[in-house]
């Protein structure tokens, strides 16, 4: 299992409706609007390296509103 950090940056005003959206997808853990740099952080697992960058492109990224991600995965060291 991957896991790894996701964070959003969205157009003005948006960043509570992504976090929302985002929530409900499958592999999403948790996702929560902040402030700061970014406007959402998302916490996801998928099984492998690959589906997690999948999921990244096919799915978050097409959620309206965001405007850029940085997928940052864990490691264990």
């Amino acid at each position: 299992m991957v896991q790894a950090y996701i964070l959003i940056q969205t157009e003005v005003g948006k960043a509570s409706t992504v976090a929302e959206t985002i929530s409900r997808l499958p592999g999403v853990i948790q996702a929560e609007d902040v402030t700061g740099p970014y406007d959402v952080i998302v916490r996801a697992q998928a099984d492998t390296v690959d589906d997690l960058g999948r999921m990244v492109v096919a799915k978050v990224q097409q959620v309206d509103g965001i405007t850029r991600t940085l997928t940052c995965p864990v490691v264990h060291l």
